[in-house]
């Protein structure tokens, strides 16, 4: 060890003493500067997909107005919880904790949950009181919009969060792939009322609930797996 390297352990850390002699040429090492860039690159994955997550929501929004649908609504509620996930995952990587994240992962699988049950329970009014969905191509429409918002949502946050090494976008972006899938149904409905079959819009709903509260399940283990291969 060099007698320059020797003073600076001799002084305190070696880390600190090696950041401070570069401060004047405006660079350092250590943990702060990828830190600082894996919350930057974190908050931009976690904007787009909320953005596009967004779009996908109000589009079906509008769409739902006009048709009553309950496999829309169904799908409308998961998005649009599925878009709020954004702020614990983006509080994470702002705060630049490891436990934060962890947290965000848990307050994603609670949002999935509480989107579950809301739809399940729109459903079963449905079918207690039935009432046919209208406007069939806009509500198919609605679901095509859902297939690809979710899918490109997906894309940008399975990526992000492989590359970052992050369990919560990781959970988050399974579930946006699931989603996509989810959103088939609405499309299906659409098909079956113009069939001649409007209870099964609310039978669809029955089925989103049940597929996302298996999502619910798979992104629960996602986030607990992480934390026991880091414990």
């Amino acid at each position: 060890m060099s007698q320059a390297s020797e003073t600076a352990v001799a002084h305190g850390n070696p880390r600190e003493q090696h950041d401070h002699g570069h401060a004047g040429s405006g660079h350092s090492h250590g943990l702060v500067d990828p830190s600082i860039k894996r919350s930057r690159a974190g908050l931009r994955v976690v904007a787009v997909s909320l953005a596009l997550l967004a779009i996908t929501a109000i589009a079906q929004a509008a769409i739902y107005i006009a048709t009553g649908s309950v496999a829309l609504l169904a799908d409308l509620i998961h998005n649009a919880g599925d878009a709020l996930t954004a702020v614990p995952l983006a509080a994470a990587f702002m705060l630049r904790s490891e436990r934060a994240e962890r947290c965000a992962g848990i307050a994603v699988v609670l949002t999935i949950l509480a989107s579950a049950i809301t739809a399940g329970v729109f459903a079963i009014v449905r079918i207690v009181h039935p009432l046919s969905p209208t406007h069939l191509l806009a509500l198919a429409l609605a679901g095509a919009i859902g297939v690809v918002g979710n899918a490109i949502a997906a894309r940008v946050r399975l990526s992000g969060g492989r590359h970052l090494d992050s369990p919560a976008l990781i959970a988050d972006g399974n579930h946006a792939r699931s989603d996509a899938i989810v959103s088939t149904g609405v499309i299906i409905s659409a098909g079956a009322v113009a069939a001649g079959a409007p209870i099964a819009d609310p039978i669809i709903g029955l089925l989103i609930t049940g597929l996302i509260l298996r999502i619910t399940g798979e992104s629960w283990r996602t986030v607990r797996e992480h934390d026991h291969h880091h414990d």
